[in-house]
């Protein structure tokens, strides 16, 4: 059926479509409304080395010179940043914070990149967290944020790091205020309404159908050609055995 015959038939059977169309939109406005509301809110922080440098002098007579933390990045930072992010990670801290897996909440912790298996080699440390409630997304942010400077500082001192030497984590973006994500309701909203879209041309359609049958069948079963045929043969036989 090419598209001005379907056209044909939504405006023959507009009884049908009509309502179905005005289904439609009601239920798409009904999804979006009961769909569950996501808010988001993140934190970033970066690790930096103290102005005296990552390493104390062998001869106090000569110490480390001074630098701008903001401008010494190395390779161990990075590498740092990676084992704090693993160590964030864990189902355990997800539970800690109160994200446990297979929960509302989901939680992410990386170094800025999409894919966490294939961390880029930088010293940010990125918390990103989804829940049901601004508050909750926002509290969860705030604890990992605390957690991952704590979590530092007791690496450190678990390896005898010297005092003056120690990494610190340093927040560049405060917990933000969670914004709702409207995505995931609008796609399931979307999704609702083609579907109801799609039920009111089969709707439709079966109308169409079941109208015809019906009309054929008032009409009456039309006597087939080979039996008008037989029949007329037959009186003309009898015919002519009485002539």
């Amino acid at each position: 059926m090419d598209f001005w015959a379907t056209v044909t038939v939504l405006f023959r059977r507009w009884y049908v479509t009509v309502p179905a169309f005005l289904l439609t939109i009601a239920g798409t406005f009904g999804v979006y409304a009961v769909a569950p509301k996501t808010f988001i809110s993140t934190s970033a922080l970066v690790l930096t080395l103290p102005v005296t440098g990552g390493s104390v002098p062998s001869d106090p007579a000569f110490p480390n010179p001074r630098t701008n933390p903001l401008v010494s990045f190395d390779q161990g930072l990075s590498m740092t940043s990676s084992i704090l992010i693993q160590a964030l990670n864990t189902p355990e801290t997800g539970a800690a914070v109160g994200a446990p897996p297979g929960g509302a909440v989901t939680l992410k912790i990386t170094s800025g990149g999409t894919n966490p298996e294939l961390m880029p080699a930088t010293p940010f440390i990125v918390v990103v967290c989804e829940a049901p409630t601004a508050e909750l997304a926002h509290g969860i942010v705030t604890k990992v944020t605390a957690l991952a400077q704590k979590e530092l500082r007791a690496r450190q001192i678990k390896v005898n790091a010297p005092p003056t030497t120690y990494v610190t984590a340093t927040v560049v973006v405060p917990p933000t205020q969670a914004d709702e994500k409207k995505g995931s309701r609008m796609r399931s909203a979307v999704v609702a309404g083609a579907l109801a879209f799609f039920m009111s041309l089969f709707a439709a359609f079966m109308t169409e159908s079941f109208v015809g049958h019906r009309r054929a069948r008032r009409s009456g079963p039309a006597t087939p050609p080979r039996v008008e045929a037989a029949a007329a043969n037959g009186t003309r036989s009898l015919a002519g055995r009485e002539g």
